[in-house]
């Protein structure tokens, strides 16, 4: 009997080990994949906070008109040479997340600075200026500004906890001018100028709203499951606008309103910010 039994337990057990090493196989192949690409995308509202460099502004040149005694118009002039400063700026904005590529945000920024520039006339600066001269200007003035937009990005996937990011964005700036600092001086190249030494004057400064577009690229890395630290490039084209009005002695001939515009800037931007979702 036992001769009998023997021969079918060990067939048992064979038939045994075979099916567990076929379901072991069995779960190696349908082992679920590693997720390497360093956490998912929280869906919803973040809030955010930057700063930026300006690395790089193109300003143009400022316009201005002339006003000859009278009342007529001298001359429409731009300024021989202009520069803006290297700005610095901070904002704060709100967004949502739509899905693992989408998302939008509402963002406002502050920044300010200066511009330098000479201009030169072909009027005399006072009475007493050397016969055969004209007028130079050395001008200095400082503007702050706030910039409001809607911005819209694609994320183009996250690996390894990086999202790289491409964006562009639409809205207003808010320019405003203190009053434009300059000093007159006098131009002949010989030695007849020797000597001549002139007052400093103001004029006015003038604030305007002015259309603004950006462009963004960058990355954002994942700190924990709800921050993200976001390093980027904007590049952002601000249209010009009023910059400062006449003085009083044109005022006297006649001229009212709005006497020189700046031409804008184009500002070449690295930032950077923190991302934290909220719910």
């Amino acid at each position: 009997m036992f001769r009998r039994i023997a021969p079918i337990g060990i067939a048992i057990l064979a038939g045994l080990v075979a099916t567990s090493a076929v379901a072991s196989d069995l779960d190696i192949i349908n082992a679920p994949e590693i997720d390497v690409s360093g956490g998912g995308v929280a869906e919803g509202w973040y809030i955010r906070g930057d700063l930026g460099y300006s690395g790089w502004i193109k300003s143009g040149k400022p316009d201005y008109t002339v006003y000859a005694p009278g009342g007529s118009v001298f001359s429409q002039e731009t300024f021989d040479s202009s520069r803006f400063s290297k700005s610095l700026s901070y904002g704060v904005g709100m967004g949502y997340q739509f899905n693992s590529m989408l998302r939008a945000d509402l963002t406002t920024d502050f920044f300010n600075g200066n511009l330098s520039g000479d201009s030169n006339i072909d009027l005399p600066c006072s009475d007493a200026e050397p016969s055969g001269t004209s007028c130079g200007f050395s001008h200095k003035a400082d503007y702050s500004a706030i910039n409001v937009m809607a911005n819209g990005y694609v994320d183009l996937g996250t690996f390894a906890g990086f999202t790289p990011y491409v964006g562009a964005g639409a809205g207003v700036t808010h320019v405003s001018w203190d009053d434009l600092r300059s000093k007159p001086y006098c131009v002949d190249g010989s030695s007849a100028c020797s000597g001549a030494t002139y007052l400093s004057g103001k004029l006015t400064g003038e604030d305007s709203w002015r259309f603004t577009y950006a462009l963004m690229a960058g990355a954002a890395v994942d700190l924990t499951e709800r921050i993200k630290l976001d390093l980027g490039y904007r590049f952002s084209d601000t249209a010009g606008g009023k910059m400062f009005r006449y003085g009083p002695t044109e005022q006297g001939w006649g001229a009212s309103g709005t006497k020189g515009r700046d031409d804008g800037f184009q500002k070449h931007e690295f930032r950077a910010g923190i991302r934290i979702n909220t719910w």
